[in-house]
């Protein structure tokens, strides 16, 4: 018995040992692994807020700061792919030692002022030019992390597979991102950030060291790699062109759909890092998922949630306003994480030996590239909306469709019959929920024979499903993987047909359109055989940007939140007499200039072109404006900081209607700046209308720390004493500031003030190096 305890104590040493002994064989690499792929992505949303501030703020810096991400990401995997095969090991460590020390001197990553554009126009270049100068070499060194210690772990540990650890380097970037914006963000500066950043990437560089010094240590024969004798057949097989290509266009469409989904989420509510957090965060989590363990992704599962997702992502682009900030943020984060779990999951199926894993990254980034090349930089250029997403949609259920057909395994005989009879009743249930909203919405077309068509339809499916149960035990593989394969491509065609209708926006007369680097316009014309009524409206993406009416009797009237007692309008009547110095961010169709009058000077700044372009075209304020005009092409806060003070009576920031808000013009320096361009007793009048921000406490903040009189003016359009006016004068939320109590004072603007709110939301001041939007969502 004495003898029997000892050997079980002896088994179970052993054991511990063992488990030891592997635990200290990984930790090294699993170590540098997690920090380089945290440091990676936690740097992105880093260098976004440095330099979003000096590109208008708006989600296309956000898309080419990802780009070139994506870009360098394939350079690293190029570097890992390309020393595996040409160098000894030695070599490749004496190698990724001198990239590190290199990099070293070139931190904290923090961009000089001289890299500030000097001029309007498409900055692509300058923030790639940017990027490449302040990171491109540490980010490159970060990128290969994953590929290249992961190959330095098979060859040390042979037969051990190194995909856990793509798993792990997919959650420490998972960890960086989601700690961003709720953690680090919102407890350091930017500099303090960047400092902490360069400390790890010097914890970094220690644990490459450690790992290095294993493997000179170890010093593994050059040709020792996993047992070929693994137990799947695909896994020993070269890996065919057809799945080499696939390696390539399931990635590309992954990261499309993730730019497409940011583009969106970013155009439609706010250029900030939770919001280019939220898309990356679950692009990743995918990854990890999928890389993890084959079981995770349930083929048949996936199918009827692609299914769902593309209809909800159709559903909401048709709907588009009437969806709330929650349900689009779920619907297309919703679409995007299902997307990427069927791309992902099927590049996991077709994962080669590990032999080849250098050049299966290698593909995967180029993907990678490859899709964020196609948003950043052709999207904008062949299309005159944000197409992308549906085009990215699109590929990817034709992608999923192609794998689906070319499936040889019949293993799954009882997961493709079930998936055949869901899809079967899925279509039916679709078109019968179809048919009833034709009927509500257009009665005149199907209202007598909806009873009757719809149970035509129920008694076609019970038909189907009693044919399904006599032929069952006939059906073989074959049969219901081309059941399910018709079913998809029937949806994929309803889906295009869908997506089709949506774009050509139907019922609206778009008489221009434009989309470059700021975003995407169109200018539509309404009423134009009522003549009084006749009426040209601009919308940048889907917020109205003002309207003017064609007849010139009414052309010059102010609309929109614009029009009758709105702030802007008060302030500018509280000012003295005499000729007026006006100063405007942000020009829209020009309405302002309807406020202009002989004598009077009028300041425009604008960052797009193409607005004054438009503005110009169809629209008649500037034409109109008996003020001299003046306007300054470019960031309104780069211009006012090189301009000498312009003495304006009043300065309004009308950069903040759309809601997608440019941060940077409402920090605590930027009112500094624009009280230096205010007369001392001028006035500056801050649009904050907004659908899902609360800016209203950020305006309250700047004008308490820089002592200024503060009113609030929140116009409704009940407000208007011409009813039948109402529908061309918008409500609006208007915040007067200034050091002048006499206009605070004035009778007008006290009657009109908004009372303190007594349950106001309290946040930090707004500076520079401290903003977080994520405190003031409604």
């Amino acid at each position: 018995m004495a003898l029997r305890k000892q050997s079980l104590f002896t088994d179970k040493s052993w054991r511990a040992a063992g488990k030891l002994c592997k635990l200290r064989r990984v930790f090294a690499y699993a170590l540098t692994i997690f920090l380089g792929a945290f440091l990676l992505f936690q740097v992105q949303p880093l260098i976004g807020k440095f330099i979003l501030p000096w590109f208008g703020g708006g989600p296309g810096v956000w898309t080419t700061c990802l780009l070139f991400f994506q870009v360098v990401l394939l350079g690293g995997y190029a570097y890992a792919h390309f020393s595996s095969r040409w160098l000894k090991l030695r070599s490749q460590v004496i190698l990724h030692g001198v990239l590190l020390a290199v990099s070293l001197p070139l931190l904290p990553i923090a961009p000089g002022d001289s890299w500030k554009p000097a001029a309007a126009g498409n900055p692509v270049v300058q923030i790639l030019l940017l990027l490449t100068a302040c990171l491109g070499l540490p980010y490159l060194v970060l990128s290969a992390t994953g590929p290249l210690v992961q190959q330095w772990f098979s060859r040390a540990n042979p037969g051990v597979s190194p995909y856990r650890l793509y798993a792990l380097s997919n959650f420490g970037s998972l960890l960086a991102l989601v700690s961003y914006p709720v953690f680090v963000e919102t407890q350091f500066t930017r500099r303090t950030q960047a400092a902490l950043w360069a400390v790890g990437f010097g914890a970094y560089a220690i644990c490459c060291a450690w790992c290095a010094l294993k493997l000179w240590r170890l010093n593994p024969v050059e040709n020792i790699f996993p047992d070929r004798r693994a137990k799947s057949s695909t896994l020993n097989s070269p890996p065919s062109t057809l799945n080499k290509l696939l390696w390539l266009l399931l990635p590309a469409c992954a990261t499309a759909l993730l730019l497409a989904t940011t583009n969106k989420l970013s155009q439609d509510i706010a250029a900030m890092p939770f919001l280019w957090v939220l898309p990356l965060a679950l692009y990743l989590l995918s990854f990890i998922i999928c890389f993890d363990h084959s079981r995770w992704y349930v083929r048949g599962l996936f199918t009827v949630a692609l299914v769902a997702a593309a209809a909800g992502v159709c559903w909401a682009l048709f709907l588009e306003t009437d969806v709330s900030l929650r349900g689009q943020v779920a619907i297309y984060a919703g679409a995007l994480f299902v997307c990427c779990m069927v791309c992902h999951g099927e590049l996991f199926r077709l994962r080669p030996d590990p032999r080849q894993l250098t050049g299966f990254y290698l593909m995967i980034a180029a993907g990678g590239a490859l899709g964020g090349a196609w948003v950043a930089v052709i999207a904008p250029l062949i299309f005159e909306g944000y197409y992308e997403m549906h085009w990215a949609l699109l590929l990817c259920g034709l992608l999923f469709i192609a794998i689906c057909l070319r499936e040889k395994s019949s293993s799954s005989t009882a997961q493709w019959r079930w998936l055949a009879l869901v899809l079967t009743l899925a279509v039916f249930v679709g078109m019968d929920q179809s048919l009833v909203w034709l009927a509500r919405h257009y009665p005149e077309v199907v209202s007598g024979q909806l009873v009757l068509m719809r149970v035509l339809w129920w008694g076609a499916l019970v038909i189907m499903a009693g044919l399904w149960l006599i032929r069952q035990q006939h059906q073989t593989f074959t049969h219901y993987r081309l059941v399910v394969c018709f079913w998809l491509v029937l949806g994929w065609i309803a889906l295009a047909t869908g997506l089709w209708f949506q774009t050509h926006d139907f019922g609206e007369k778009i008489v221009q359109r434009s989309r470059n680097f700021y975003g995407s316009m169109r200018v539509c014309e309404y009423r134009k055989d009522e003549p009084e009524s006749h009426y040209f409206l601009l919308e940048h993406g889907r917020i109205t940007h003002g309207l003017q009416f064609a007849d010139p009797r009414f052309a010059k009237w102010a609309t929109t939140y614009y029009g009758g007692s709105n702030g802007l309008a008060l302030g500018i009547a509280a000012l003295p007499a005499g000729p007026r110095r006006l100063g405007v961010v942000g020009l829209g169709t020009g309405t302002t200039a309807a406020y202009g009058r002989t004598g009077d000077a009028l300041r425009i700044y604008e960052i797009n072109p193409d607005v004054l372009r438009l503005a110009s075209s169809r629209f008649t304020y500037l034409s109109n404006c008996a003020a001299k005009l003046e306007f300054a092409l470019g960031d309104a806060r780069l211009s006012l900081e090189r301009e000498p003070p312009q003495n304006f009576d009043l300065l309004a920031l009308d950069a903040f209607s759309s809601d997608a808000i440019p941060v940077h013009l409402l920090t605590k320096e930027a009112f500094e700046l624009y009280g230096r361009h205010v007369k001392t007793n001028g006035v500056i009048a801050v649009h904050i209308s907004n659908r899902y921000l609360n800016l209203e406490p950020v305006i309250r903040n700047a004008a308490a720390a820089l002592d200024y009189k503060i009113a609030v003016i929140e116009f409704e359009e009940d407000d208007s004493e011409d009813e039948e006016a109402a529908w061309w004068i918008y409500s609006s939320t208007w915040v007067l500031l200034t050091h002048n109590e006499a206009i605070i004072n004035s009778e007008a603007i006290t009657n009109a003030m908004s009372k303190v709110k007594t349950n106001a939301v309290k946040i930090p001041l707004w500076t520079d190096d401290f903003a977080s939007i994520f405190q003031i969502l409604e």
